[in-house]
């Protein structure tokens, strides 16, 4: 089986289809959340249950005002991928599990390279004991953050 993909990409190929449900003109994420081996949740970017997303407003608001990436989500009317995934699992379940994070632009249906969770995500998943996050940059490589020393320890250093 020298072949066989890694684990790691298995659950990042799981997460970009996730992100294909996503609802945003600009970037569509996907997040799943692993723990013991067993996915306990999905979730995608999107706005909350009831509202219009932004392929049915037929616009986004951060893409008109040409926002920078990471700056002023709150004109954005989705919830992120990891919120969504978070918000979907029990915390007994999410303790010391990995958050598997893809990103596709939405224009060119490219991954986003470089993406990691936001400051409120990173907040999000540190709150839910997620030991582990990993961030898809290309179809074979990623990137691994440990959520105790990247986003507790070091929560002053940008990764942006």
């Amino acid at each position: 089986m020298a072949n066989r993909k890694d684990k790691e990409n298995y659950y990042l190929d799981i997460a970009q289809i996730v992100a294909e449900r996503g609802t945003c003109l600009r970037r569509n994420f996907g997040a799943i959340i692993v723990s013991n081996d067993e996915i306990i949740s999905t979730g995608y970017s999107g706005a909350p249950r009831g509202r219009k997303n932004c392929i049915d407003k037929g616009f986004c608001k951060r893409q008109e005002l040409q926002t920078p990436k990471g700056e002023k989500y709150e004109l954005c009317c989705s919830v992120h991928a990891e919120a969504n995934a978070i918000i979907s699992a029990q915390r007994k379940e999410m303790i010391g599990g990995t958050l598997y994070l893809a990103g596709v632009e939405a224009s060119t249906g490219k991954l986003v390279e470089d993406a990691a969770p936001c400051m409120m995500c990173e907040r999000f998943i540190i709150n839910a004991g997620i030991d582990k996050v990993i961030v898809r940059n290309t179809p074979e490589r990623y990137t691994p953050y440990l959520v105790q020393r990247d986003f507790v320890e070091n929560e002053d250093t940008k990764r942006y």
